[in-house]
């Protein structure tokens, strides 16, 4: 009868040990794989910031996060309530949209900008974000305080855009700095931009500070180069500032000096008078 050959110890227990490795991974991987697919807290919507502050003409842009916490894909509907005259767009990964699709578990990003009213009254207003499913309505209370508007114009006190300046002089132009918002305005500058050769200077050179509903006069000095051809011609003075802009477009006509005209004069006059002399002179031979 044959002897049975068993194995050493060691590699007994290094057998029992692998064994013991693979009956715990193989345990543990499904409940791993299962743990998941567990939904991990209750469906919401939450903001980074609630409340923003802004100009009527400027929009309050919140960063929304909507959570799907139920066991199954949810359609869900946005829409803010809003007062009469305001306008809200909800933007998912850069696109604009009115509903999002969101799978169990998942969250989703969603930009909602808000534009006020141009009229609307400086005050904080409470937005009523909503996202509505089938399984539940979600909502969140957005904060938006308008701190009043910004708004500038320029023109002249006359309102008149037209002006005459003669070839190679100097125009002094009056212009009617507004401010036309609620809230005050810095660092303003007017610039123009002018036909080739032509020059122009602002006194003041900038406004520092404007505040709401009032306005500031600022002179500028045109300059037309020597021998401008006679004409219309179009200068755009523009008003450039913080939260400011705005330009007015002037009709220039340009005549030429009366100096010019009889120096013109004259010399039609002369070559006259040498053509006179010359056929007087040449013309019995």
């Amino acid at each position: 009868m044959m002897s049975k050959k068993l194995l050493p110890n060691n590699w007994r227990k290094k057998i029992i040990g692998a064994l013991l490795l693979l009956t715990t991974i193989a345990a543990a991987f499904p409940a791993s794989a299962q743990q998941t697919n567990v939904q991990k807290g209750p469906s919401g919507l939450t903001a980074k910031l609630i409340n923003i502050e802004s100009a009527t003409n400027e929009p309050f842009r919140f960063s929304v996060s909507l959570h799907n916490g139920t066991s199954s894909q949810q359609l869900y509907e946005l829409k803010a309530d809003l007062p009469v005259g305001w306008q809200a767009s909800y933007r998912v990964e850069g696109s604009q949209v009115t509903s999002v699709n969101l799978e169990a578990g998942k969250t989703q990003d969603i930009a909602v900008e808000i534009t006020a009213s141009n009229t609307a009254p400086a005050k904080k207003y409470i937005i009523p974000f909503k996202a509505t499913s089938a399984a539940q309505p979600l909502s969140l209370q957005l904060e938006a305080v308008v701190k009043g508007s910004y708004g500038t114009a320029i023109s002249t006190p006359s309102g008149r855009l037209s002006e005459e300046v003669t070839s190679g002089a100097h125009k002094e132009i009056e212009l009617e700095v507004r401010n036309t918002g609620t809230l005050p305005l810095n660092d303003l500058e007017v610039t123009a931009q002018l036909p080739s050769g032509w020059e122009a200077s602002f006194e003041p050179s900038k406004i520092a500070k404007l505040e709401g509903g009032k306005k500031a006069i600022v002179k500028a000095s045109l300059k037309v180069p020597d021998k401008t051809i006679a004409g219309d011609y179009g200068a755009t003075f523009s008003l450039n500032g913080n939260n400011a802009n705005g330009q007015a477009t002037f009709r220039i006509f340009v005549k030429t000096s009366i100096l010019s005209g009889w120096i013109g004069i004259l010399v039609i006059l002369i070559a006259i008078a040498a053509v006179y002399v010359l056929i007087r002179k040449y013309g019995r031979r």
